[in-house]
């Protein structure tokens, strides 16, 4: 399936598995069943699974088939009794209200000549389920619902087209319920022997009743889909009171799979997950309440069996087992990963075993939050914030060839975006979150925020430097300029409030017009500084209350620059006007918040890093703002203070203002907060919060893997690798490795849209040995001991002298 396949004609019509007569028509104005509330028992608000089939006939000479397929919900299916395509949890998650995306399957081999029937399972999955913060159900609507048409092509050009409604049939299955977040029940006993195949008796099923409805938010599914792309064997199994806990040795996202010997009929199996354990190796769950149990169920219909949950996922390294007569009764067990079925195209390790595994640590979180979108984490929220992929961007390019899941994420941003022009903090979004946000107060009633909203430009300028993507800048280039007028509509009616009621005179109310500095903002979200000492609901709000006002006009700036760079690439007249509105900005800032020391009015690295990043201080200045930044790192002990949106500047700034050695010290702390620190306390992910594990091990009950601060990987494949892009798409690099590191040796590589550019280098005796294999079209150049080596396409080896970087 490509984007460039022809559209289709769809007349089918959408197949509601519910009973009841209407003469809506429009499938958006139907009387939705309503969710019960979320307080209610597990057997009250969650409801069994509908399976669905469609009897029809092939003639002889059949060329080919070609499923179409999607739903307000999730769905597996089959033809004939094979399973349709190898994806899990079709069609995804998208902006519902604005695309849903449709699968496209060949089917031809499953098909004969004569009776045939297609197969479906339908699930709440995205649509009804259980999703974000809150896991509050029926975000976008309640009533699951399904369209499919199948295309027959034969022999001398007939054809002949199977559309879902005709004479389809549904009745509840063996899912006693299916939910993302609670887990699934699966009834064994419930199971419809043959209910995929024909023939099969469905005579006593309820014909589904037909209906017309709106196919015009339906959109071809680009990217890879989700799949099963790894099993992991268990590390240990141990016997406690409380069930068989059976550990992984990693932290990942997926289900489990087992096998059972000598079942009961009605026996109950039940699968508990977790992502750590408490300080004493006993059950801990990370993740409580707000209807997000994590836990399967299955039941026994009698003998040897084998169960793996269809419409659900869990993030766990750890699985407790309950309801086995004894070990033995469990033949198999294995942890199975799901993700969007991203080609891995990079990868680094080096002499420093910690460092290789905080590589693997991203490479993991990257691959259990790129489930369909990309997500904060996926055990508690799933949500597709704006923040996290924008600050995580360019460190996934290096790791899987992202080009074409974030550009589908892009396209349900942009539906999303408001009718003012903002672009909200989180994408899909329901109208569950646009009431939730009408109604609430604090930072529950954000809907836009600098750093957030930003990505709608940041994401498209990665995408092109790292991938040459001139489509990313035409498709989102309207919605970003949307967007800055919004900024610069807010930055004209508001004052900061310490600025109300102040005469300012016509100079300082010019530039305070200019600066986007008010409203609510997440600021330099979880700056560890912030957060010690009081209440955990008050120390929260400290960085947005200090931060935002300094953090959203910076933001605004680079945006303002990064359009002006898109405009100028796609050759548009409005390139200069943009550059001057970003001069204008960062002069006003700094006119307003720098001081002639280079001081700015909030003492935190994260404020100091970002005003370096995106050249707010004056050129003459620069030096004394860096030396304060370094002071304020030294006064940490030489441990980052850095927030969300500040953590991906902080080594580049050190590094490129002087303090190399310092960016060095940054990277190999191992005290808390530092990213050693997690690899020493045994983290396989990127925690949320720095200090998620205790010293002692205990555990915090908060997300073990989220990939924000996983930025730093990017720095691993740039600093330390030295892989730099120096032009879009990696059509000129320059292969710069740190070699006063202190490590021994590094390999690594990255796919580029020209192959694979790869590096290796390693200490031997009083030079460095520097191997590189540069891809036919890529101009590269070896910088390395004090020298520049031009290098051909293809593999080469140097030897350069180890003399000590200035």
């Amino acid at each position: 399936m490509t984007d460039a396949a022809p559209a289709i004609a769809w007349t089918a019509a959408w197949v509601e598995p519910a009973q009841e007569p209407t003469d809506i028509e429009r499938w958006t104005l139907l009387d939705w069943i309503r969710g019960a509330r979320p307080d209610t028992p597990p057997e009250e608000r969650l409801r069994p699974l509908q399976l669905l089939r469609q009897s029809f006939d092939v003639e002889r000479g059949l060329v080919r088939a070609t499923l179409h397929a999607s739903a307000r919900g999730a769905y597996s299916g089959w033809a004939n009794g094979a399973r349709i395509g190898d994806e899990v949890l079709a069609p995804g998650f998208d902006s519902y209200l604005h695309r849903l995306s449709f699968q496209t399957y060949d089917v031809t081999d499953a098909l004969v000549a004569g009776a045939n029937v297609l197969a479906f399972a339908l699930a709440d999955g995205w649509w009804a389920g259980r999703i974000g913060i809150t896991g509050s159900s029926a975000q976008f609507g309640d009533r699951t619902a399904m369209i499919w048409q199948l295309e027959l092509e034969y022999s001398g050009g007939r054809a002949a087209t199977v559309v879902s409604g005709d004479g389809a049939v549904s009745r509840p299955g063996p899912w006693t319920y299916a939910d993302l977040f609670i887990g699934e029940r699966y009834d064994r006993r419930a199971e419809p022997a043959g209910w995929t195949d024909a023939p099969f008796d469905d005579a006593d099923w309820t014909p589904v009743l037909e209906r017309g409805h709106d196919t015009s938010t339906l959109v071809r599914f680009t990217g890879e889909p989700i799949r099963r792309v790894l099993e992991l064997d268990p590390d240990s199994l141990r016997e406690t009171d409380e069930g068989l806990l059976v550990d992984f040795g990693q932290v990942i996202v997926g289900r489990v799979r087992i096998a059972l010997a000598a079942t009961s009929a009605g026996q109950e199996i039940t699968i508990e997950h977790t992502e750590v354990l408490a300080a004493d190796g006993s059950w801990f769950q990370n993740v409580t309440g707000m209807n997000k149990e994590q836990t399967d169920v299955f039941v026994a219909t009698g003998g040897d069996d084998e169960w793996e949950p269809e419409f659900t996922f869990h993030g766990f390294r750890y699985a407790r087992v309950r309801g086995l007569r004894d070990r033995a009764q469990l033949t198999g067990i294995r942890a199975v990963v799901i993700a969007s079925d991203l080609a891995q195209t990079g990868s680094f390790a080096c002499s420093d075993p910690r460092l290789t595994k905080l590589h693997e640590n991203v490479v993991w979180s990257q691959r259990g939050n790129f489930i369909s979108i990309p997500t904060d984490c996926p055990q508690r929220e799933r949500v597709g914030w704006t923040g996290d992929i924008q600050v995580f961007a360019a460190a996934a390019t290096n790791n899987a060839d992202v080009r074409a899941f974030l550009t589908r994420w892009l396209e349900n941003l942009r539906a999303d975006q408001l009718p003012d022009g903002g672009i909200p903090i989180t994408s899909p979004r329901s109208p569950f979150d646009i009431e939730a946000a009408a109604s609430a107060t604090g930072l529950g009633a954000i809907v836009t925020s600098a750093g957030w909203s930003d990505a709608i430009a940041f994401v498209p300028w990665t995408l092109w430097e790292r991938y040459g993507d001139r489509a990313a800048l035409e498709d989102n280039y309207p919605s970003i300029l949307r967007w800055i007028d919004y900024q610069r509509t807010a930055a004209a009616a508001e004052l900061p409030a310490a600025l109300a009621g102040v005469d300012l005179g016509s100079e300082r109310r010019a530039r305070q017009a200019l600066l986007w500095n008010t409203g609510d903002h997440f600021g330099d979200w979880l700056t560890p500084s912030t957060l010690e000492g009081g209440p955990p609901h008050e120390a929260i709000l400290r960085a947005p209350r200090l931060t935002s006002e300094l953090i959203a006009p910076m933001f605004q700036a680079q945006t303002l620059t990064i359009a002006a760079h898109i405009a100028g690439v796609l050759g548009r007249a409005e390139a200069s006007d943009l550059a001057s509105r970003a001069a204008a900005v960062r002069a006003a800032f700094a006119a307003e918040y720098v001081d002639a020391d280079g001081e700015l009015p909030v003492r935190l690295q994260g404020v100091y890093v970002l005003a370096l990043a995106f050249d707010m201080v004056p050129a003459g200045i620069r030096d004394k703002t860096a030396a304060r930044l370094a002071e304020l790192v030294r006064e940490r002990g030489d441990r980052l203070d850095t927030g969300f949106l500040s953590v991906p500047y902080l080594l580049d700034v050190l590094w490129d203002t002087g303090y190399r050695d310092l960016a060095r010290q940054v990277l190999h702390q191992t005290e808390q907060p530092s990213w050693l620190y997690e690899v020493d306390h045994g983290a396989t992910t990127i925690w949320e919060s720095w200090d998620a594990v205790a010293p002692d091990g205990t555990p915090r009950p908060v997300s073990f893997n989220h990939y924000a601060f996983g930025c730093v990987d990017d720095w691993l494949y740039r600093r330390v690798a030295g892989l730099q892009p120096t032009s879009p798409g990696w059509r000129t690099v320059t292969i710069e490795p740190d070699l006063d590191s202190g490590i021994e040796w590094v390999q690594a590589h990255v796919g580029t849209p020209f192959g694979r550019l790869a590096v290796a280098w390693t200490r031997a005796g009083d030079g460095i040995s520097v191997s590189a294999t540069v891809p036919e079209g890529v101009r590269a150049t070896l910088v390395a001991g004090g020298e520049e080596i031009s290098l051909l396409s293809g593999a080469s080896r140097h030897i350069v002298g180890a003399q000590r970087s200035p």
